[in-house]
């Protein structure tokens, strides 16, 4: 490895921990002339994936392409950039155990189906690109179509789970006055 300071090619390796993900290792250099450290990363190498657009012509898959999109679909939304990432990890991954070539609406398929669960105004967004809407009827159509779909929040419990309904039904006449009070009032 070169030097960035005095272009020496003389280093060595002090720390070397792989990233979050697991997809690159990170190590912190030295260089032997003149001391100076400094950061590389070393990855896997990608297979050449080739993107096909909607005119038939063919163009090599960009990485920062797709993320660029995603995040603008996230503009001022509070979305943390490590989200953002992931999706991104997921697609390429996705992508690369696909095949060589992946249609540019297989891409944007993958993209739509990460946001409807995450964001639904960046889902928007990015399916007004995507499926190329002309006027607001589209718009309205695709709302309408995620107001329909359940929601699930993992992180918010049952207000009345099936079985705690049945045994608080149960339990109920047998209260006293004092245990209502002690409840605030709650029956």
């Amino acid at each position: 490895m070169r030097c960035p300071k005095c272009g020496s090619r003389d280093d060595k390796v002090i720390d070397s921990r792989q990233s979050r993900d697991g997809s690159s290792i990170r190590r912190r250099r030295q260089c032997l002339k003149c001391k100076y450290r400094f950061t590389t990363y070393e990855e896997i190498e990608r297979s050449d994936l080739r993107v096909v657009k909607r005119d038939r012509t063919h163009e090599p898959f960009d990485r920062r392409k797709l993320a660029a999109s995603i995040a603008k679909a996230f503009e001022k939304r509070s979305t943390s950039l490590l989200t953002l990432e992931d999706i991104v990890n997921e697609i390429v991954h996705d992508l690369e155990t696909s095949g060589r070539e992946v249609p540019s609406s297989v891409i944007g398929a993958k993209v739509l189906e990460k946001l409807r669960g995450i964001d639904e105004v960046a889902y928007l967004r990015y399916a007004s690109v995507h499926q190329r809407f002309q006027d607001v009827d589209q718009f309205v159509d695709a709302i309408h179509t995620l107001g329909r779909r359940i929601k699930p929040n993992a992180l918010q419990r049952e207000l009345f789970p099936p079985e705690t309904v049945q045994e608080k039904s149960d339990v109920a006449p047998a209260r006293s006055r004092e245990t209502t009070v002690k409840d605030h009032g709650r029956v």
